[in-house]
């Protein structure tokens, strides 16, 4: 044997026994590398701890499987990519991805029973070899574990965002969406929510949706403040024994003994949601007079709410980036004809912020609301939603009119005025408002300021309320069936819930930031021919500058 024949054959084996001893210690040693600028595969400690806590095979089923258009693909692509992920560190994370209506035979049946369970599809054009056709997706998946199941839904839909816009924010929810979705089925409810009654609140049926969204975590229950008046320290205790508090839409005042109630279950660590108007009016006194009088209303929880370090003003907000009204302008034959207008008393608020509540939600819908104050003291607060630079604040008593769409103004007429406080995070040690105060009833554990607390005012009764179908059913919240537009109230709300409720942090999942490269599409068309000339022309001119080089390099290295 030669030396370098020797020499070969013991890199060789150097080599076999290098790759023996690397997966000899990876069966020990477990480890990923993630090198995407954005981290985008990296998993968050609070989905680690959850994943880790998965003991038997837990089953994820995607609908993303079939003919689909190139953005969903990539949809389809990173919920792979996420999944392996979730698999690589746990095996009992088993996923598989289906196309629901793959048979044509039954698919109307299917695609039915699918949306009564709600997994709502959504139709999309597939371009095929210069034909295009009408294709159902259900950006879905559905996670199974002992008998309990969880929906997670995978495409955001953000009003006017384009296909690749809304794939773009979705995959930056996906993380968080399965990781909620593994830890409802993992883990029975724990948390009890009231839903406060007796103050003249919100019906049920305008609430149907947001608490049955939220059955889906928590326990909920109505719970009155009327027994007040007989026995207080039995409510307060019983109120006592829930984790959150939902005060949706107070019309009546309220009496002293029952905002000693609320104060101290604040002070004895219960979570708050206050929905509040400080202003009466509302869109069906409007669409049947064409105007009508604005006057302020109170609850009596200005003393309250401003020893906390919030005040909700009796005023309205008047916002060019409004929501759209639509409107009767005419006759067509026997048909109505109805179109769009800019309703400037419901603020579109469109969020800026990192907070996990509205980092990467849809624009929220107001609805005649009113503007928020902060007032010095130790209680950190956060404003969530605001409104545009483009508002003002409008007094009340005022007559509000339908005249107001035709309204033109220049942006002078706001300067200094907007970006008004529409919903407000308040943390920290609250204090009672009774403290030195002669108590409404006598509580012998009376307590004058609280532990770490907090709670979210939002200057909206409406903000929660979802619309009825032609069937008085309720509908999904945010839904707007006159101009058939979502918006991300239910988002909002359900990530406010889940921040004051959450114990493991998987809210701050939402944080997270992937960035997908997207294509500017003009500056494509505008360089077509350049672009095309790059792509296709380049690599063959290359291939045939190497062949001649490789060939004569060939030729003089052996015609010698």
């Amino acid at each position: 044997m030669t030396g370098k024949v020797k020499k070969s054959v013991l890199s060789l084996f150097g080599i076999l026994v290098a790759l023996v001893a690397i997966n000899f210690v990876s069966s020990f040693v477990f480890g990923r590398f993630d090198l995407t600028h954005d981290n985008r595969y990296t998993l968050s400690d609070t989905t680690l701890n959850i994943i880790s806590e998965v003991q038997e095979p837990i089953e994820i089923e995607v609908y993303l499987e079939g003919n689909f258009p190139l953005e969903f693909r990539r949809l389809q692509t990173e919920t792979k990519q996420i999944l392996e992920e979730f698999s690589a560190y746990n095996n009992n994370i088993v996923y598989t991805f289906v196309n629901p209506i793959a048979s044509e035979i039954n698919s109307n049946e299917v695609i039915e029973q699918m949306y009564n369970e709600g997994f709502k599809p959504i139709s999309v054009t597939v371009n095929d070899k210069g034909k295009q056709s009408q294709e159902v997706v259900f950006p879905w998946a559905k996670v199974t574990f002992q008998g309990r199941e969880a929906r997670v839904p995978l495409l955001k839909n953000a009003m006017g965002a384009s296909t690749e816009e809304k794939v773009n924010t979705s995959v930056q929810h996906l993380e968080y969406a399965f990781i909620d979705g593994i830890n409802k089925v993992i883990h029975e409810k724990s948390k009890k929510i009231a839903v406060v009654k007796g103050i003249g609140e919100l019906n049920d049926i305008y609430l149907a949706d947001f608490l049955m969204s939220l059955r889906d975590s928590y326990y909920i229950a109505p719970f009155t403040l009327d027994s007040v008046a007989i026995d207080p320290q039995k409510t307060l205790a019983q109120l006592n024994d829930f984790d959150l508090a939902i005060i949706a839409k107070p019309s009546l005042p309220f009496s002293e003994d029952k905002i000693q109630v609320l104060d101290q279950y604040v002070i004895n660590g219960g979570k708050t949601l206050w929905m509040l108007d400080q202003v009466q009016a509302d869109m069906d006194s409007l669409s049947m007079n064409g105007s009508m009088l604005a006057y302020p209303k109170d609850q009596s929880l200005g003393e309250l709410l401003f020893k906390y370090g919030i005040r909700v003003n009796p005023n309205l907000v008047k916002d060019e980036v409004g929501t759209p009204i639509k409107l009767a302008t005419g006759q067509q034959g026997s048909e109505t004809v109805y179109e769009e207008f800019n309703w400037k008393f419901a603020p579109f608020a469109i969020s800026t912020s990192n907070h996990p509540i509205v980092k990467n939600i849809d624009g929220v819908k107001f609805d005649f609301a009113n503007s928020i104050d902060t007032l010095k003291n130790d209680i950190k607060k956060t404003v969530l939603l605001q409104s545009s630079p483009y508002s003002k604040i409008v007094g009340v008593p005022s007559e509000i009119s339908l005249d107001v769409i035709a309204e033109e103004v220049s942006p002078e007429t706001y300067k200094d005025q907007g970006n008004i406080a529409l919903a407000v995070l308040l943390e920290g040690n609250f204090t009672s408002v009774f403290n030195n105060r002669i108590l409404p009833f006598q509580d012998k554990n009376f307590e004058k300021v609280s532990e770490p607390n907090k709670m979210i005012v939002i200057a909206d009764g409406d903000i929660a309320r979802n619309q009825l179908d032609q069937n008085y059913q309720p509908m999904e919240l945010g839904y707007d069936k006159w101009t058939n537009n979502l918006f991300g109230n239910k988002e909002f709300l359900m990530n406010s819930v889940n921040y004051l409720l959450d114990d493991n942090g998987l809210i701050n999942i939402r944080t997270k930031d992937v960035k997908l490269p997207l294509l500017n599409k003009e500056e494509i068309y505008k360089d077509y021919d350049k672009i095309r000339v790059l792509i296709v022309g380049l690599p063959i001119a290359l291939l045939v500058i190497f062949g001649f080089v490789f060939t004569y390099l060939r030729k003089k290295k052996y015609t010698k």
